[in-house]
């Protein structure tokens, strides 16, 4: 698994991540990496190889999520000619591959029942076999597996077995999103950006106005680190001048004014020729209380809440709130106006 992405930060909770990953490092031991996508838990696997006596061996890789279930084994444990439809040759499987290495094992939850009992076989005793075998195989791996799941929950509803969470967890690494250490989207983001400059064959990178950087500060970033990092490359890109610092922070590349509008939900039953109103209408869930007396009055109430709520969730950008309602940019100020809402 080749890496090119370095650990930067400076925020106490990142750092503590970051430091339990280096004490467990020396441990022939299997790791657990906790985290929400784009927070780094492949970064993690690999510090925690490198930083181990086996670094000087193979880190191999697999993403458990992104095989079919009949082929997951295939993968994992390898199999021999013959074993199924279409294996005319002997495979080595990705524990083989890592015989005496690390296996990080990404997304380890999706893992099916099967493939967990037999995955247990091999972290608690060493050995595995071939699809299509017979034949143990003794192999010396050491086991790290990452998740976005909350395994523990997993084991209480029964989708992951007890025993295998008990032995992967001699050590878990949460990793903190990134909404938890703003202090380092200054950091990174001029990383990033430097790196990219570089790529767009500028001399320097400008900088960033102080308005993009409050813009960058106080996105939500709900794909974490991975997500500021293509922020940052799609804005340079656009930005395109190499002299001027970087005044426009692209965090939605699907924005723009003519972005189709989503198809709003069908009404039954209502015919109102006003479209906020029966976007409105369409999205009122269901009450068991009576119906208010006034139909008017309870049509524009929950309009207004709608558009509010609209607003502060597309943070006051009017053509992405139209968008996001199904209306024109037109339709919309009308009826931003109707209620007073235009901030203006």
């Amino acid at each position: 698994m080749a890496v090119q992405t370095q650990l930067i930060g400076s925020s106490s909770t990142f750092l503590d991540a970051v430091e339990r990953a280096s004490s467990a490092a020396a441990l022939n031991r299997p790791v657990l990496v906790i985290g929400e996508r784009g927070t780094g838990k492949e970064l993690i696997a690999d510090r925690l190889h490198r930083l181990s006596p086996r670094w000087s061996a193979a880190l191999v890789s697999l993403n458990c999520a992104a095989l079919p279930e009949n082929l997951i084994d295939a993968e994992l444990f390898g199999y021999e000619t013959g074993a199924f439809t279409g294996a005319q040759k002997a495979r080595a499987g990705r524990f083989e591959d890592a015989d005496g290495g690390t296996l990080f094992l990404d997304e380890i939850a999706t893992l099916s029942a099967a493939a967990q009992e037999r995955l247990l076989r091999v972290v608690e005793y060493g050995e595995l076999t071939r699809l299509g075998s017979n034949r143990a195989i003794t192999v010396d791996v050491r086991l790290v597996g990452a998740t976005n799941e909350d395994l523990p929950r997993l084991v209480a509803k029964g989708r992951f077995r007890a025993d295998l969470l008990d032995r992967l967890s001699f050590e878990v690494i949460t990793l903190p999103p990134l909404r938890e250490r703003a202090e380092d989207i200054d950091t990174l983001a001029s990383h990033f950006a430097r790196r990219m400059a570089a790529e767009l064959g500028w001399p320097r990178f400008p900088g960033f106005t102080p308005r993009a950087m409050a813009l960058l500060n106080s996105h939500g970033w709900p794909g974490n680190v991975r997500e500021l990092k293509n922020v940052i490359e799609r804005s340079l890109y656009r930005w395109g001048d190499a002299e001027t610092p970087v005044g426009q922070i692209v965090i939605d590349p699907f924005e723009s004014p003519w972005r189709p509008p989503a198809m709003p939900p069908a009404v039954s039953g209502v015919v109102t020729d006003d479209p906020v109103a029966a976007v409105a209408v369409a999205s009122a869930p269901p009450s068991a209380e009576p119906f208010p007396g006034d139909l008017r009055g309870a049509v524009a109430a929950y309009e207004k809440s709608l558009l509010e709520a609209a607003l502060e969730r597309c943070r006051h950008n009017q053509r992405r709130t139209a968008a996001s309602l199904g209306l024109s940019y037109d339709q919309l100020r009308h009826a931003l106006k109707r209620h007073d809402l235009t901030g203006e």
